[in-house]
């Protein structure tokens, strides 16, 4: 499968977003992404049982075990790959996970504004300023 070169949002490198589990479209712990990907598996996420229950509802279960895919079920805390544009589908419920901006690949952009990333930002990437308060 292609990929896209590992950007992210900020514009650094890549970093991995997660290993338990292990998460991304390449099943690498990263969010990287590719033509393949038609979901844009590129928000990296620490998901809440709030942003959980919502998935849920909008029909992706992400938290029940499903061994039969190696895929033990997600809890809040982790961290995971979440489709561009369910995370702003969750924004805009109000219900939006923390955000790792050094984790999230750039072409999460084509679907969620920087702005929006940035203001959910689990912890700035070094040598970028927090955004101002609202």
């Amino acid at each position: 499968m292609a990929r896209d070169p590992d950007v992210n949002v900020v514009g650094g490198d890549l970093l991995p977003c997660g290993t338990d589990p292990v998460t991304g479209f390449f099943r690498d712990g990263c969010c990287a992404t590719g033509p393949e990907d038609l979901g844009s598996h590129t928000v990296c996420a620490i998901v809440t049982d709030e942003f959980l229950a919502f998935s849920l509802h909008a029909g992706n279960d992400l938290s029940t075990p499903r061994p039969e895919w190696g895929f033990p079920g997600l809890v809040a805390g982790d961290r995971w790959c979440v489709c561009a544009e369910r995370w702003l589908e969750a924004h805009r419920a109000g219900v939006a996970p923390k955000v790792v901006l050094g984790a999230t690949h750039a072409r999460a952009l084509e679907v969620v504004p920087i702005e929006l990333l940035t203001a959910a930002a689990a912890e700035p990437p070094r040598g970028v300023a927090p955004p101002p308060p609202a």
